[in-house]
């Protein structure tokens, strides 16, 4: 027991500045939820009156195919400026390439009740594009620091940390702005919530986060050394100058699978996050209050299984029970297949099942955790070096069809109380959740893929040989070395040793032979 005291003393104590990182990252994360995700119970507050119990703001006629215009032009905003943020954040670092977009979007809040008056529903939706536009550049800046500041062996606790965030933020979203729309400062207050918040992280943001351990004024000289240690790969250049090996990924069929699964979840998630709300109010006739409340568990539910997916993920590498890609095969497995079953069921049950609703809810929440740790948390896993390239790429490839789906959800649903209509929305989730994941059991991998190497395109620019002071570089990339050995020890396994033997041989005859010729 006092073994085991000791042991957990210690891990207390490798806590430290990269855990305040990861801390800011969880912030980060759940400021930007709140503004993404209050536009569902905005819009029905805003344009339901029954839905609030404050009149002393005016309720604004909107069509439902101008509300899926409004809820749907953050992503279209959002998908843009990924992979642009993916270069930014190479270059500046991720403090200055996270800061501005945040300040920018607590701006655009505060103008969002003024813009709403004046323009109506397409100045809503220019606002919500802009807002999606600056939280865009943030998504590849996050993996990034992470890839920065998280030792290989804490990347799955790191990420869990952060990436909790978005449950946090979509939880507060939900739950928080049903209650806003029913105060004294109604609907217009949640935008200026929403401002606040995102200003209070910009502060802490500008104080406590750092670019990497390098130039971190906070962090210690052990603290430093653990991290640089452990992430150190034998660069022979910076990782900003490390080329990108377009072709190498765009042919990368594990990506590739990743790809499908991700576009997959972030489908179901797209629908639910922005169309639960009027779900629960068309369907089962749910105030605006107990409809946040609703919407928020089940994201409760998921925040708390995430902590339990990498524990149980934890526990099977620790103890060797399954290889890392058979476990993120099987979790990705648990977390698509279970919730498609329920969504079917969850199609076939009207407002006098409700409560059944919310639970069947809940579980899907709880089981779709798991999707994070065989998805975006993979990417590192891949390719460490080109993490923040490749999140950009995932969240522009999955968010293509993010925008769509409540464009094709208001085309379906054109009554938000029938129940026929939200089953075959329900029905197609469940359609692209059975196909995406025999895509990822098939083609799916979480190992070390061979383009990451900083060599593997054969070029380093002089300058970076000069800061590393490299003066010969390899003929072979690291990689390309490897794949030789192994090519060369699968023939020496496949010919048989008769035929090994009749080089040597035949060299040895002509050796004899030219020695009794000089004889």
């Amino acid at each position: 027991m006092a073994a085991k005291g000791k042991v957990m003393w210690a891990k207390c104590r490798q806590l430290g500045t990269r855990h305040v990182q990861a801390a800011l990252l969880f912030l980060n994360l759940t400021v930007n939820y709140i503004v993404r995700l209050n536009v569902g119970v905005l819009v029905v507050a805003m344009t339901e009156e029954k839905a609030t119990t404050n009149h002393s703001f005016p309720q604004i006629e909107w069509t439902e195919a101008e509300k899926s215009y409004i809820l749907s032009s953050f992503n279209w905003g959002y998908l843009l400026m990924q992979i642009p943020g993916s270069f930014l954040v190479r270059r500046l670092g991720a403090k200055m390439s996270m800061i501005v977009p945040t300040f920018v979007v607590a701006l655009l809040s505060v103008c969002t009740p003024l813009g709403i008056q004046i323009g109506d529903w397409r100045a809503f939706c220019g606002i919500r594009l802009c807002q999606g536009l600056c939280q865009g550049l943030m998504v590849p800046c996050r993996h990034e620091h992470l890839a920065k500041w998280s030792p290989p062996a804490e990347l799955k606790q790191m990420g869990v940390i952060a990436y909790s965030g978005v449950y946090c933020g979509t939880i507060l979203a939900l739950l928080g702005s049903g209650y806003i729309a029913n105060s004294s400062i109604g609907w217009t207050g949640m935008s200026y919530v929403s401002a606040a918040s995102c200003l209070y992280w910009c502060m802490l943001w500008f104080v406590w986060g750092e670019n990497d351990p390098s130039s971190s004024y906070w962090i210690g000289e052990v603290e430093r050394n653990h991290i640089e240690s452990s992430l150190k790969s034998g660069h022979t250049c910076p990782k900003g100058d490390i080329p990108v090996p377009w072709q190498a990924i765009i042919s990368s069929v594990p990506f590739r699978a990743l790809v499908v699964v991700n576009c997959a979840h972030h489908w179901a998630d797209a629908t639910m996050e922005v169309q639960i709300p009027s779900y629960l109010h068309g369907v089962l006739q749910m105030s605006i209050t107990k409809n946040g409340l609703t919407s928020s568990l089940h994201y409760l539910v998921r925040w708390i299984m995430s902590h339990v997916y990498i524990l149980v993920a934890h526990m099977a590498i620790v103890w060797e029970l399954i290889r890392p890609t058979a476990l993120k095969k099987l979790i990705v497995t648990v977390s698509t297949w279970g919730p498609a079953l329920l969504y079917i069921s969850i199609g076939f049950l009207d407002r006098t099942n409700a409560g059944l609703v919310v639970t069947l809810m809940a579980i899907k929440a709880g089981l779709c955790a798991g999707s994070s740790i065989g998805g975006t948390m993979n990417i590192i896993a891949m390719a460490p070096n080109h993490s923040a390239l490749l999140m950009s790429i995932l969240c522009v490839l999955s968010d293509v069809f993010t925008p769509l789906t409540p464009l094709i959800t208001g085309a379906i649903v054109t009554d938000p109380a029938n129940r026929s209509q939200w089953q075959i929305v329900f029905c197609l989730i469940a359609l692209v959740f059975f196909l995406s994941n025999w895509v990822y059991i098939i083609w799916g991998s979480s190992e070390l893929q061979p383009w990451d190497a900083d060599d593997f395109l054969h070029k380093c620019s002089v300058e970076c040989s000069e800061k590393e002071d490299v003066k010969d570089l390899p003929d072979l990339s690291i990689n390309a070395k490897v794949m030789c050995q192994r090519v060369t020890d699968r023939i020496d396994k496949v010919i048989p040793e008769q035929q090994k033997n009749i080089r040597p041989k035949l060299n040895t005859e002509g050796n004899n032979v030219n020695n009794k010729i000089k004889d």
